[in-house]
């Protein structure tokens, strides 16, 4: 069974595919040094996955996506982050308009991921981010806002989010590279 690489998480085989979809045994042992010492590098032996199994048949890149609730109070925004997140690959599992109901639904829906902006009604997204923060099993967050990081640097660096993404900048390949 090959193990699955992490949301995000890339192999660097140098290779590209063999014509009939497979990986060569040089391709294969660029990208894992387990193989080479089975004999696969020297050749011993012809290394071929099925195709779409993952570029070097160490590695299955076929993995589940990542999941992500959406935290903003302008609904404009929530659909156009959904629809771009859910292009990149990234499953979108719900969606909240204030702090209170983005606390119930990541507790409800226990995403890998909070996309959570910082100016939210009533309880804000530096409140909301604590909060989850203290969960036994918390999300990771992911702060947003449409101001820059400069205005929010201090409650940044204070709150449990793993980052801060300026909202011009959202994509899922972004969201995906906090998990490599």
């Amino acid at each position: 069974m090959r193990p699955k690489l992490r949301p995000g998480a890339r192999c660097y085989s140098r290779g590209g595919r063999a014509a009939d979809g497979g990986v060569s045994s040089a391709q294969d042992a660029s990208c894992a040094p387990t193989r080479r010492r089975r004999g696969i590098a020297r050749g011993l032996s012809e290394a071929r996955v099925r195709p779409g199994a993952g570029c070097c048949g160490r590695c299955d890149t076929n993995l589940v996506a990542l999941t992500v609730l959406i935290v903003d109070d302008h609904e404009g925004f929530r659909q156009v982050a959904r629809a771009l997140l859910e292009a990149d690959g990234v499953e979108v599992v719900g969606e909240a308009a204030d702090g209170e109901s983005a606390i119930t639904e990541a507790e409800r829906l226990r995403p890998q991921l909070v996309l959570l902006d910082v100016q939210l009604p009533g309880i804000d997204g530096f409140e909301v981010a604590a909060r989850l923060g203290e969960t036994g099993d918390p999300p990771a967050i992911v702060l947003t806002s449409s101001y820059a990081a400069d205005s929010f640097r201090r409650r940044i660096a204070q709150s449990p989010a793993r980052a801060f993404i300026p909202k011009g900048e959202l994509s899922g390949g972004a969201l995906a590279a906090l998990f490599a």
